[in-house]
């Protein structure tokens, strides 16, 4: 029985097993009649044959244990060699004590057999081996260069697919599968076997000479793929996923391609996955504008937009290079596309009644913001000239153009609103409830937490903290955020605007928080590197107006699950139309006075839980450093 997977001892390790107790019997037997011919006698008496049996039950008892069987011959090396050395010298001691004990002082047995015995079993079995590692590795040499040497981990349908399609490729060989479930232990898929659990990959890894993990897990794979990261890490061995679907059908990636894991695929959660057909038919043949277009999101919904066949594109950004970016971008994926490019701010009344007049577009899609919670902190004006009041100018040009849906794209950071980013959010939402009210035009707000590797976000700041060699700077060990990646943000968008006869505050059921310190930790893992030993963390404290935990939802906000298992709908809470019209009025006048203390007052007035933001605000946490060696 094979101790790694409980199954008949494979047919190639069993004719191994019967090469070494034929060498054991050749060493053995071969020293006693070496000996006894040396003396001129050519007959050692009964032949030492329970002896033998004795030397045989002993040697593969040690072999065994010393786990000898547990590698392939294909790539014996140096360490074999000394592992072979072990056990022969251990099995002869072992020979040589329970010789003396039970077969009266090992009489007759020449002591020169006992002392060459080792050194003999140790050249017939190592010889063999080496030797056919050389004759394998010449073969690969006339069959072209050596392909990688790759394991799969998980033996179903994905793994199978993946399996079938490797068998063709040049550049892996495919050496095996590692599996959870018990009854696939043993088995052989498309010829290749099962060789253990997930948990045992360390040691099959090492005895397969494997450099390349491809993952290829049915089901919610993620919190398994951030302790695969970490493990494979550990073992210096490269790691891949099989692409999803999704990625497949976008020609992002051939069948039988492998590709990097990457941060997303460690959130803790599945990829919220889109109703494309209900996408397309809400947008094909229709005029969309989007305001912010150079950004993270507004480039990302252009593309999308773009490819779902739209009738026209209007493209609002301030950015000249953002926008002549996109330009390129554009027309070099989608040539025909009908797209007009306008360069200006949306906070300009005159040019966004303009715009909108001109294009008269079905939606539009107001992403433009700051979004720099620090930054806006110190600078109260800015956050809410161009959060809030653009806003309003955007909501109102909407409503008198005749723009059929407004999709406001705003943040978690809004809910229980404590720092300039989040107030100057939830007043934007509340401009656009009372621009809206009473008019044609439906009002969609968007909700979602941060978005990985937008700009501003820590990814990208991690990732240059880590080509720079570290250290990377965390603000407090607990903090935690939602996150979500700039396509599912744009598709969560998108999948708003589907939902006709429904408006509200849209939000995304995000799966559990993360950890900012554990991202960083799998972010320096990707890397190459490992935490707190080759790339070091520093703790510095949160920032002003940080939270500690970011909330998706409020406590006087009713929220409903829409046809879309992962989208929720909220219904706004009730407001005072008259007393949110003053509060935007005294607003736009503090910011052209350039009133700072104004604006605070304002937004306390408005706002509730913004004027008790002293108490919600993490304590104070003191900087620290975790250096090398120490855990997370």
């Amino acid at each position: 029985m094979s101790r790694a997977t409980g199954q008949r001892l494979p047919i190639g390790r069993a004719l191994v097993v019967l090469h070494d107790v034929t060498m054991v019997v050749v060493a053995w037997q071969g020293l006693i009649a070496l000996r006894y011919l040396s003396i001129g006698n050519p007959s050692p008496g009964q032949g030492f044959w329970a002896e033998t049996l004795l030397v045989l039950a002993v040697q593969l008892a040690v072999f065994w244990q010393m786990g000898l069987y547990r590698g392939l011959w294909r790539f014996a090396s140096l360490p074999d060699l000394r592992n072979i050395l072990l056990s022969s010298v251990a099995g002869a001691v072992l020979v040589a004590l329970l010789l003396f004990l039970f077969f009266d002082r090992a009489q007759g047995v020449p002591r020169l057999a006992l002392l060459f015995y080792p050194v003999l079993l140790t050249l017939l079995l190592g010889a063999p081996r080496l030797l056919y590692r050389v004759w394998k590795d010449r073969q690969l040499l006339r069959g072209g260069p050596q392909r990688e040497r790759l394991l799969i981990l998980g033996a179903g349908p994905t793994a199978e697919s993946l399996a079938r399609d490797l068998l063709r490729s040049d550049r892996y060989r495919v050496v095996g599968f590692l599996d959870d479930d018990r009854s696939l232990q043993g088995a052989k898929i498309h010829g290749l076997p099962v060789l253990g659990r997930i948990d045992q990959l360390a040691r099959i890894a090492e005895e397969a000479a494997v450099g390349h993990v491809a993952i290829a897990l049915a089901g919610d794979q993620s919190e398994q793929l951030g302790r695969i990261a970490a493990q494979c890490e550990r073992l210096n061995l490269r790691f891949s996923r099989v692409p999803t679907p999704d990625e497949l059908l976008q020609e992002q990636w051939m069948h039988g391609g492998l590709k990097d894991v990457a941060i997303e695929d460690l959130l803790g959660r599945d990829p919220v996955l889109p109703d494309w057909p209900a996408i397309r038919a809400s947008l094909t043949g229709r005029s969309v504008l989007i305001t912010g277009a150079g950004g993270s999101i507004g480039s990302e919904l252009a593309r999308q937009c773009a490819a779902l066949g739209v009738a026209r594109l209007v493209l609002l950004e301030r950015s000249e290079l953002a926008l002549h970016e996109l330009q390129l971008d554009l027309v070099r994926r989608h040539p025909t596309l009908d797209a007009a490019w306008v360069l200006g701010d949306c906070g300009d009344e005159v040019l966004m009644r303009r715009v909108v007049q001109q294009f008269r577009p079905n939606e539009l899609f107001h992403a433009a913001a700051y979004k720099h919670v620090p930054l806006l902190e110190a600078q109260p004006r800015e956050a809410i000239r161009n959060n809030l009041v653009a806003t309003d100018t955007v909501a109102r040009a909407a409503v008198a153009g005749g723009v059929q849906t407004l999709v406001l794209i705003s943040t978690d950071k809004a809910v229980n609103a404590i720092n300039m980013l989040g107030a100057s959010k939830r007043l934007a939402e509340l401009a656009c409830l009372a621009a809206c009210d009473g008019s044609t035009t439906r009002l969609v707000t968007v909700r979602f937490g941060n978005v990985l590797d937008s700009a501003g976000s820590v990814v990208p700041l991690f990732r240059e903290q880590i080509r720079r060699g570290g250290p990377i700077t965390v603000t407090h060990p607990d903090v935690t955020r939602y996150f979500m990646t700039i396509p599912e943000a744009c598709q969560l968008i998108l999948q708003a605007t589907t939902l006709r006869d429904a408006s509200g505050i849209f939000t995304l059921d995000m799966g559990k928080p993360v950890q900012i310190r554990m991202l960083a930790e799998q972010m320096i893992r990707l890397a190459g590197f490992s935490p707190h030993r080759d790339i070091r963390i520093e703790y510095t404290g949160l920032r002003p107006g940080e939270k500690l935990h970011e909330e998706l939802f409020h406590a006087d906000e009713t929220y409903s699950q829409t046809v879309h298992p992962k989208i929720f709908l909220a219904e706004p809470r009730p407001i005072d139309l008259a007393t949110i019209e003053a509060s935007l009025k005294a607003l736009r006048l503090a910011v052209q006075h350039h009133d700072e203390n104004e604006i605070k007052r304002v937004i306390s007035e408005t706002i509730p839980e913004f004027s008790a933001s002293a108490g919600r605000i993490a304590a104070p946490f003191r900087p620290q450093v975790i250096r090398g060696g120490l855990s997370g």
